[in-house]
């Protein structure tokens, strides 16, 4: 892509092929919380992202929390001016690194090891997909608050509440995504802290077996993407 700008429209299940070569996480931490995104999440937010709200062409983004890079990555295949991943897990920082080389884009992405706390300056957007508190309670607040401190616009993913009906609908041939309402929690403690929620999306995550405590080969559970707008300017 050189260094103009990628207004060209990228396939999104060619971003999702792409993305599935991003290398996992070889020895995930459960207290960490070390679940590698699945490659047709991480299309869809970075989709919305990009071509729905324009949040990531020619903008500066940053993934906190970045893991091994997926949604870093992606937002630098999709024409990202620069993109910064932090993490604290070395090993997985390492990764992203040789991830960004395989897939072309080293020169558009920065890498760095530390907790989100390290991180200061201002950001276009935050693309994240947090610790959900289920190790640690309330490890996704922590992100959310350090997102609203440094970006405009945040993309931020939470467990959703049970909902089998909705589940089975999202898992079928409907559709992919579907407007929800937030959770009273969320909403207040966004608001608190400077955000507004415009909008929040119910989709299916799939997480296979990692850990000697899940039960079963494969867990598919919904979660609920966060798009918050910063009030103000930063």
């Amino acid at each position: 892509m050189g260094k103009t700008v990628q207004r060209r429209l990228v396939r999104k299940r060619n971003l999702e092929i792409t993305l599935s070569k991003v290398e996992p996480h070889p020895t995930p931490k459960a207290y960490l919380e070390q679940y590698t995104i699945p490659a047709n999440v991480a299309a869809e937010i970075l989709y919305i992202a990009a071509y729905v709200n324009d949040d990531i062409i020619g903008k500066n983004v940053v993934d906190l929390g970045c893991g091994t890079g997926r949604l870093a990555i992606g937002a630098a295949l999709l024409g990202a001016k620069e993109t910064v991943g932090i993490d604290i897990d070395k090993t997985a920082v390492k990764l992203a690194f040789e991830n960004a080389i395989s897939l072309g884009v080293k020169d558009k992405t920065s890498w760095v090891v530390a907790d989100i706390d390290a991180i200061h300056g201002a950001f276009d957007t935050v693309i994240q997909n947090p610790p959900f508190g289920v190790q640690k309670r309330k490890a996704d607040r922590r992100f959310l608050q350090k997102s609203l401190e440094i970006a405009c616009r945040i993309y931020s993913f939470h467990k959703g509440e049970s909902n089998k009906e909705l589940l089975k609908r999202l898992k079928g041939h409907e559709t992919k995504v579907v407007p929800v309402q937030p959770s009273a929690f969320l909403k207040n403690f966004i608001e608190k802290r400077g955000g507004k929620i415009r909008a929040v999306y119910a989709m299916v995550m799939t997480i296979r077996y990692m850990f000697k405590f899940h039960k079963k080969r494969k867990h598919e559970f919904l979660v609920n993407l966060y798009v918050i707008e910063r009030k103000g300017k930063l």
